[in-house]
């Protein structure tokens, strides 16, 4: 994976228009709180200890990206595709993932606390905060 700094991701951002693409990229420990990735392509990116609390999310595609120990805490991920996502110890405390596609993603330990699942379109396969794989 490419590893971008902060500066080069804000200028990517900038150019990118309304849906940013950043598949693939080398993302991780990066500080973004209330960024706007709405919409945005980061299918593979590696997202693992970023601080995204409260960012807009909704409507990403976030298929098998690495979100381990991310702090998405108040973050909108409302219609968003996490499937296959590790979401290992994320905090997702008061996040909304209404209308999330949750199928295959790992949830483990994840801190769920208040967040909004109404509607998750599909948990088949995901691995819950307990351990347990949902059917």
């Amino acid at each position: 994976m490419a590893e971008i700094t902060r500066k080069e991701l804000m200028l990517a951002l900038i150019s990118a228009g309304d849906h940013p693409h950043l598949s693939g990229l080398d993302l991780s420990d990066l500080v973004m709180p209330g960024l706007d990735l709405s919409g945005g392509n980061l299918f593979t990116t590696n997202l693992s200890g970023v601080d995204l609390r409260l960012a807009n999310l909704s409507g990403a595609n976030l298929h098998a990206a690495n979100l381990h120990a991310a702090i998405l805490s108040g973050a909108n991920l409302s219609g968003a595709n996490l499937e296959e996502t590790d979401l290992v110890l994320a905090n997702l405390m008061g996040a909304d993932l209404s209308e999330a596609n949750l199928m295959g993603a790992d949830l483990s330990d994840a801190d769920l606390s208040k967040a909004d699942l109404g509607e998750a379109r599909s948990l088949k396969g995901a691995t819950l905060p307990d351990g347990t794989k949902h059917d």
